[in-house]
């Protein structure tokens, strides 16, 4: 963890000193300039958590400086303090990008809490500027079979409105990819993307992750904690794993997402939210809904426009183009010679299994660039690897899947989708091939959301 460090800017010796012993005291490291000059050479070699400035010093005077490190320095917290301040010497300051305005004689009391204060919202910003830079997604979105054509002409449109998305589908299928490329390309693409992965967060701590708290409600709450739900405000909340949230965790929710406003804990002053909702999951939550162990209301809110994501095995055409940009994003990312896939050895990847869907055929593509040391990689190669990864018949069954019913449920799906295109799609054909009334499959069809005009084209 490093230690903030904080350079005091004041041609008084005294002042120099005195704020660098109460900076160390605290643990923190100070350091000091006697000009502007100085200042800005130090800011540009050093790296400072914030700068405490004088408005009057010798050469350029603080609201100068203060502009200069503004216009290169936009994260740096600026705290300016003055003996022969007024009113409009504090606006100007304010509006050059001061964080706060002191006065001399300086409270040791008020300095302190400014310091913090200013601690504090640099971390925020930092923070902010990550979950940014976490935003950008940098594989895109590969493949140009139909389904995966249809599914990028919805990410379009999609992306375009404030609807709340609801993405399902297989582990390893590019959900998150999905939720990025939707924040990406909508009018919040400035703003924050806040991932919340409520498989990772423990029960007791929900509330605070989701809402923040106020200085003191808890023993180890020494300062303010802004939520989730409020550092993404104007932005996009990426909601991954959703199923795993309790009831009362659901209910806490959809009253915050319902009523758009958040109350940290212990605090008695809302805070209006307007934020954009992408929740991805594997499982089947209208299935959770009927079993009561998912909300209905909250639901609603998060389902308004689904998007269901295709597994790797149903648009195997795909493989050989996600094959050649996974081997040229590796070569690039490793500086490696690109090697190439011959024909008997792309015809292993295309009739493999690929439980683990585009992640699984991307960690494969990463172990045969590095490993293998020639410019073609052949069917040897393929089949060494595969084999590492080969689910064995007693496994098929549980592979991906986290509960009994989920396994049917896919089962049923694939098994469907498999026999209806062997049958040309003909439902009829279908249902006496199978000794089924042609009513019950297509119910089935429906409750299993198989298109049959998809399946055809």
């Amino acid at each position: 963890m490093s230690i903030n460090k904080i350079l005091i800017v004041d041609d008084e010796p005294g002042i120099r000193r005195t704020l660098s012993q109460v900076i160390e005291d605290e643990g923190w490291i100070a350091d000091t300039a006697i000009d502007g000059e100085e200042a800005l050479k130090k800011i540009e070699n050093e790296k400072y958590s914030i700068v405490i400035l004088d408005v009057l010093l010798p050469g350029k005077d603080g609201i100068e400086v203060l502009r200069e490190i503004k216009s290169k320095y936009k994260e740096l917290i600026v705290i300016m303090i003055s003996g022969h301040s007024n009113i409009e010497m504090a606006v100007e300051a304010t509006k050059a990008g001061a964080f706060d305005f002191l006065e001399k004689p300086l409270s040791i009391e008020k300095t302190l809490l400014s310091i913090k204060n200013g601690l504090e919202r640099g971390k925020l910003i930092k923070e902010n500027l990550l979950l940014k830079q976490n935003a950008k997604t940098k594989l895109p979105f590969i493949g140009e079979s139909h389904v995966i054509r249809k599914l990028k002409e919805t990410i379009e449109i999609v992306a375009k409105t404030n609807s709340n998305v609801l993405i399902f589908g297989e582990k390893g299928t590019g959900k998150e990819l999905i939720a990025k490329l939707l924040h990406e390309n909508s009018n919040r693409r400035d703003e924050k993307f806040v991932k919340i992965n409520f498989a990772a967060i423990p029960e007791e701590l929900t509330d605070e992750e989701l809402f923040g708290y106020v200085k003191g409600v808890f023993p180890y709450a020494i300062n303010d904690k802004i939520g989730k739900l409020g550092l993404a405000d104007n932005g996009t909340v990426f909601f991954e794993k959703i199923e795993s949230l309790n009831l009362k965790g659901q209910a806490n929710l959809f009253m915050a997402l319902d009523e758009k406003k958040i109350t940290p804990i212990g605090g008695i002053n809302p805070m209006e939210i307007d934020i954009r909702i992408i929740t991805s999951t594997t499982q089947d939550l209208q299935k959770l809904v009927l079993n009561n162990k998912f909300r209905r209301d909250l639901f609603d809110i998060l389902g308004v426009i689904p998007i269901e994501v295709p597994p790797l095995r149903s648009r195997k055409e795909d493989i050989p183009l996600l094959s050649e940009f996974f081997i040229d994003y590796f070569s690039d990312e490793y500086g490696i010679e690109r090697k190439y896939i011959n024909d008997n050895a792309m015809r292993l990847l295309v009739d493999y299994h690929w439980y683990g869907n585009v992640t699984e055929l991307k960690n494969i593509i990463e172990r045969l660039m590095i490993l293998v040391q020639k410019e073609e990689i052949c069917e040897r190669d393929i089949k060494q690897f595969l084999l590492q990864g080969e689910i064995n018949k007693e496994e098929i069954v549980t592979y991906n899947y986290n509960s009994y019913k989920e396994a049917i449920n896919n089962f049923e799906k694939e098994f469907f989708r498999y026999r209806l295109k062997k049958n040309g799609c003909n439902i009829e054909k279908t249902a006496k091939e199978l000794k089924v009334e042609k009513d019950f499959l297509s119910d089935k069809l429906k409750e299993l959301q198989i298109d049959i005009k998809s399946e055809i084209s």
